[in-house]
């Protein structure tokens, strides 16, 4: 395929990919929207990168399916969901109706009030005879992130067993794509744990609270696998990485059973203005990433919607983005710059951060926002620095590799792999216990282990080995997106409760747990990573409140893929640039204590040379004010 330098001219010689076909076509006079929307099944989850509209695409097809007089139910798995933003309804763990969409419902499947209603099953089981201090143990017992993870997992299984109380179809909007794979795969995991086992505990206490739920398990089971039941939606945006992720996921979908797969490409952008090089950059390179999609993604049925003008936010809007009817092209506005205040760019942060000689930097947000680019960016600036630097990441879709794309002397990288820490967790737990059990003790012990909770267990093992390296040099970590990074926070809140326990009463003795870490400012240096737009704007405040309810505060922001930093006219662009000088604003206003930037860049920051250009070039972006008349 024959390219040219991203921002020669909008496709002039990109092949551009196949027109979608009849099926693919956003079409219909009274319903419009999504292929799969013709002829839905009664599941339809909505799964992919963070960051690729997920949310978006499942509230719009939610909506217009109950415009068309369906009874739906729209449920989000992700711990940071922002459906309530969407829809300006309060978010709760039973169905709450939308205003203004008569047949449509939402639920969150808050991991909290799980836990404690799980915990509350479970102790209720214990009967009467139980002394306070068994009802203690078994508290204590169920209250790590297994017990969560579990209980969210519980819920999501009554949905798939025929509790649904009469929707003609269920929406899942699900948190990205390494923790939904995890969810996913929970149904399988526990149906095959708990096959013939009936012994007393495990590290979620009793296992007949387990026990009870068996056959809904394999009730969800069915219906994953049931193609006429359950279609997966794989979400993209026209973006290499995305992609790529969604053929991954489409993969390891087939290898838990679920088949019956659709492709949704969102954001499709096609430049209006030719002269403008920043959107024939944009709309090149995402010509470019869909003519190499991968033969598996290119043999399923596939939906494209375009780049919309307006933030999917309220009702009208979401009606609108699935709508051939949509709002049309926006007119043509004159260049205008960012807002009046001068921002600093990786360069400075990474000066900044360089002066402690070591620590541990965690690179914290929403899906999708860039983390990844990020910390590798300031690794690799840090090493530039002098300093020794590992970098690491809790993600399960581990993108670390593909963004450096090389090694560089200095920089160790690793990642926390749940399948390896899993063993490895199991192989030491087996070698401590050997010379005190007999063997059928240590096949009881060894069959415990299997449990899928072992897994949180040992990735946070492995997560506190890794802060406590930063006492002597650099340690960047790629967390994974908020949701899952807020289990593990938990799980660090639970081990820090459990030593402080132990150790009262034992006079000098002193303790230094990772929590403990993590709330020293000058250890450990919080970077939260976001867009410049709402919805990733707010759930960084809202992680940001987290952790400070964690006694946690963040250091500072980086505002990512700033288009408006690149500076363009094209009219469909501008027209979204007063959102990102309001989100602008906003950050400065307050909610950041210090705030970095990084623009829209025409060569993607993937690669040695180009992550390094992040932290080694001054990229600060000074405002020019709006011509009189523009908006500003």
């Amino acid at each position: 395929m024959e390219t040219k330098a991203p921002g020669s001219g909008c496709g002039q010689s990109v092949h551009r990919s196949t027109p979608p076909s009849h099926e693919q076509v956003l079409s219909g006079p009274a319903h419009d929207g999504l292929g799969f929307l013709h002829e839905p099944t009664h599941y339809l989850f909505f799964t992919g990168k963070g960051g690729v509209g997920k949310t978006s695409l499942s509230t719009a097809a939610a909506l217009s399916l109950a415009d068309a007089g369906k009874k739906v139910l729209l449920v989000s798995t992700d711990a940071a969901s922002n459906l309530d933003e969407m829809l300006g309804v309060a978010l709760h763990n039973s169905p709450t109706p939308v205003p203004g969409a008569p047949g449509l419902s939402v639920l969150n499947i808050d991991p909290d009030n799980a836990a404690e209603s799980y915990r509350q099953r479970v102790m209720s089981q214990m009967g009467g005879s139980a002394s306070a201090a068994e009802l203690a143990t078994v508290r204590e017992q169920l209250s790590g992130a297994c017990t969560t993870e579990i209980a969210s997992f519980d819920e999501f299984s009554s949905l798939l067993s025929g509790n649904d109380s009469g929707y003609d179809h269920i929406l899942f909007d699900t948190a990205p794509t390494g923790h939904t794979l995890r969810l996913l795969s929970l149904p399988k995991a526990w149906t095959g744990f708990l096959s013939g086992n009936d012994r007393g505990a495990s590290c979620l206490g009793p296992h007949s609270g387990l026990k009870m739920q068996e056959q809904r398990f394999q009730a969800a089971l069915d219906a994953l696998t049931d193609s006429t039941q359950t279609t997966v939606v794989l979400v993209a945006r026209a973006d290499s990485g995305a992609i790529a992720e969604a053929a991954r996921t489409s993969e390891e979908l087939r290898a838990l059973g679920l088949n019956h797969q659709r492709l949704a490409i969102n954001g499709v952008f096609h430049a209006s203005d030719r002269r403008d090089a920043v959107a024939c950059a944009i709309e090149d390179l995402g010509q470019a990433a869909l003519a190499a999609m991968p033969a598996s993604l290119r043999a399923l049925p596939q939906d494209q919607v375009p780049l919309r003008a307006f933030d999917t936010v309220g009702l009208t809007a979401l009606r609108a983005l699935l709508s051939t009817r949509a709002l049309g092209s926006p007119p043509p506005t004159a260049l205008v710059s960012e807002p009046a205040a001068g921002l600093p760019g990786l360069d400075a942060l990474a000066d900044a951060l360089s002066q402690a000689g070591h620590g541990l930097i965690m690179v914290m947000g929403k899906g999708g926002v860039g983390k990844t680019t990020v910390a590798a960016a300031l690794a690799l600036g840090l090493v530039q620095r002098g300093q020794t630097v590992h970098l690491s990441t809790t993600d399960p879709a581990a993108h670390l590799v593909q963004t450096l794309g090389g090694e560089v002397p200095g920089l160790q990288l690793s990642r926390i792999d749940p399948k390896v820490e899993t063993q490895r967790y199991v192989d030491k737990i087996m070698a401590a216990k050997s010379a005190s059990l007999d063997a059928q003790e240590l096949a009881l012990l060894r069959e415990d282990l299997q449990s899928p909770c072992t897994e949180e267990v040992a990735v946070f093992h492995a997560f506190s080995r890794i802060v406590s390296e930063a006492r002597s040099a650099f340690v960047v970590l790629d967390t994974a997106p908020t949701g899952h990074s807020l289990l593990l926070m938990d799980a660090t809140g639970a081990y820090h409760r459990q030593m402080t326990r132990e150790f009262e009463g034992h006079g000098n003795a002193r303790i230094v747990t990772p929590l403990m870490r993590l709330q020293d400012a000058g250890y450990t240096k919080v970077i939260l990573v976001t867009l410049p737009e709402v919805t990733p704007v707010s759930q960084a405040a809202a992680l940001q409140d987290d952790l400070r309810r964690a006694h946690i505060e963040p250091y500072a922001w980086v505002l990512n893929k700033s288009v408006l930093a690149a500076g363009t006219r094209d009219p469909l662009l501008n027209a979204r640039l007063d959102g990102e000088r309001r989100q602008i604003r906003r950050m400065t206003a307050g909610l950041a204590t210090r705030l970095f930037i990084v623009p829209w860049l025409a060569v993607p920051p993937v690669g040695l040379a180009e992550l390094s250009r992040l932290t080694n070039e001054t990229r600060s972006f000074r405002a020019r004010q709006p011509e009189p008349g523009q908006p500003g």
